[in-house]
C-alpha cells in the first residue's frame, strides 16, 4: 500500500488532479468561515451549543459547521442533495423523468441541469427559512440578539448570499468531479465531517488530562472504534453477485454475446439514506421540544426520544429497518433489470426469463437487505450508546457510527477507487494486491 502511495507522485497527471483536489476543498472551508453580513455569530454560537441533538444540529454536520456560523457557504451542498433526491423519487412515478432515465447521455444532462434549477429554488427557500430563524432566536444572556437589524433587507441580503453559496459549493464539486480525483459532491461532505475530527480528539485529550477520564480506557475505546471502521469496510465492500449468461447471437457475419457476468448487489446500498431518512424524522420531536420549554406535558411526553433513551434507540432502528426497504424499492427496479436483461438476451442460469427474473432478483434483494439493515440499525444508535455508557463527548462518538462514519467510509473507498485506478492504467501497483477497492458516491 506504501508502494501505491508514492507512485501518485510519479505520475503528473495524477498529483495534478490531487493538487487541483485540495485546493478545491481549501476554499471550500474557507468559505464556511465567512459569515454572512447582519449576523451576530457569538450569539448564534451561544444558540447552537444547546442545539447539538436538533435537526439543525443534524444539517450542520452536512454543512461542516457552516450552519452554525450563518457562513456564506450555511447550506451547504444540502440543496443539491436535496434536488438530487426529489427527481431520482419523481423518476419513479412521473413518466416524463422515467422517459429522460432511458435517453442516456443526453436524458443524464437533463437532469443534471433541472437538479440544478432545483438546487436554486430549494436554496432561495432555505436561505428564506433560515433568515426567519435566524431573526427568531432569543437574545444571548448579555442581552445580544443573533440579528441585529432584522428586516426584509436582511432576509434579501441572507437569500443572495446563501444561495449564491451553494451554486459555488456545487460548482467546486462538479470541478472536483471533472479535473480533480474522486466525487467532489461526497468529497465536500466528506470534508466538511472529518473537520471536527481533530476537535473532538482535543476534547478527549482535555478528558484525560483532567482526570475525568482514564488513559488506558481511551486507549481501549480508540480500537473499539478502529474495529467498528473494519466492520463498516467489511459490510461496505461486500457484495452479493448474480450470475448472468447471454445466449449467442449471429448479426451479419459477427457472432455477439455468449459471456457470462453478474449482476453486482451491493450489500450496504441503501444503508446511509436510510439513516438519513430516519435520523431527519427522530430528530423532530427534540426540535420541536425546544421552541417549547415552558409546556410540561410536551417536554415529558418529547422526553422519551431523547437521544439517550432507549425508546428514542428503539424507534430509530425501526425507522432505519422500513427506510432501507423503501429506499430499495424505489432506486432498484428489478423489473427493468429483467427486461433489459431479456432485450439483449440474457438470462441467469436456471432462471425463466422475464417475470420469474424479477422475482428471483427481488428475493435476493430482500434477503440481502434484512441482514444489512439491521447492521446499520446498531451502527446508527451506537454513537449514542457510546456517549451514554462510555461518557466519551458527544463530538467523537459521532465517530462511532451513522452516517458520519458510514460517509467518510464510503466516501474514502471511492477516492482510493479512483487513485487505484489511475495507478493501474499506468501500469503501477495498486493499493491492494488482490481484488479492488469499492467505494460510495453521494449526489
Amino acid at each position: 500500500m506504501l508502494k501505491g502511495f508514492k507512485s501518485i507522485f510519479k505520475i503528473p497527471d495524477l498529483k495534478n488532479r490531487i493538487l487541483f483536489t485540495l485546493g478545491i476543498l481549501v476554499l471550500y472551508r474557507i468559505g464556511c468561515h465567512l459569515p454572512t453580513p447582519g449576523i451576530n455569530a457569538a450569539a448564534l454560537r451561544e444558540w447552537f451549543e444547546q442545539s447539538q441533538n436538533t435537526l439543525f444540529g443534524m444539517y450542520d454536520i452536512f454543512a461542516g459547521g457552516a450552519f452554525s456560523r450563518a457562513a456564506v457557504f450555511g447550506l451547504g451542498i444540502m440543496p443539491y442533495i436535496s434536488a438530487s433526491i426529489i427527481l431520482q423519487l419523481m423518476g419513479t412515478v412521473v413518466p416524463y423523468f422515467q422517459r429522460l432515465q432511458k435517453e442516456g447521455e443526453e436524458g443524464r444532462k437533463k437532469i443534471n441541469q433541472l437538479t440544478r434549477y432545483g438546487t436554486v429554488f430549494i436554496a432561495a427557500m432555505q436561505a428564506l427559512g433560515a433568515s426567519v430563524f435566524l431573526e427568531s432566536l432569543p437574545a444571548t444572556s448579555q442581552g445580544i440578539p443573533a440579528v441585529p437589524h432584522p428586516g426584509i433587507a436582511f432576509k434579501l441580503l441572507v437569500m443572495i448570499t446563501m444561495t449564491a453559496g451553494t451554486i459555488l459549493v456545487m460548482w467546486m464539486g462538479e470541478q472536483i468531479t471533472e479535473r480533480g480525483i474522486g466525487n467532489g459532491i461526497s468529497l465536500i461532505i466528506f470534508i466538511g465531517i472529518v473537520d471536527r475530527l481533530p476537535r473532538s480528539l482535543m476534547d478527549e485529550l482535555r478528558q484525560v488530562m483532567a482526570g475525568t477520564q482514564n488513559a488506558v480506557w481511551e486507549v481501549i475505546l480508540l480500537a473499539v472504534l478502529l474495529v467498528v471502521i473494519g466492520l463498516v469496510v467489511l459490510v461496505t465492500e461486500g457484495t452479493r453477485k448474480i450470475p448472468v449468461q447471454y445466449a449467442k447471437r449471429v448479426i451479419g457475419r459477427k457472432v455477439y454475446g455468449g459471456q457470462s457476468t453478474y449482476i453486482p448487489l451491493r450489500v450496504s446500498g441503501f444503508g446511509v439514506m436510510a439513516i438519513i431518512f430516519a435520523q431527519s424524522l427522530m430528530f423532530v420531536p427534540q426540535t420541536v421540544r425546544q421552541f417549547f420549554p415552558k409546556n410540561e406535558t410536551l417536554q415529558t411526553i418529547l422526553g422519551y426520544f431523547d437521544l439517550q433513551h432507549p425508546i428514542y434507540w428503539f424507534f430509530y432502528g425501526l425507522l432505519i429497518l422500513f427506510f432501507t426497504y423503501f429506499y430499495a424499492a424505489i432506486a432498484f427496479n428489478p423489473v427493468d433489470v429483467a427486461d433489459n436483461m431479456q432485450k439483449y438476451g440474457g438470462f441467469i442460469p436456471g432462471v425463466r426469463p422475464g417475470k420469474k427474473t424479477a422475482e428471483y432478483i427481488d428475493h435476493v434483494i430482500s434477503r440481502i437487505m434484512f441482514p444489512a439493515a439491521l447492521f446499520f440499525a446498531v451502527v446508527a444508535v451506537l454513537p449514542y450508546m457510546m456517549t451514554e455508557y462510555t461518557h466519551v463527548t458527544p463530538g467523537f462518538a459521532q465517530f462511532y457510527g451513522g452516517t458520519s462514519l458510514l460517509i467518510m467510509v464510503g466516501v474514502a473507498l471511492d477516492t482510493l477507487q479512483q487513485l487505484e485506478s489511475h495507478l493501474l492504467m499506468r501500469h503501477y501497483e495498486g493499493f491492494v494486491k488482490s481484488g479492488r477497492i469499492r467505494g460510495r458516491r453521494y449526489g
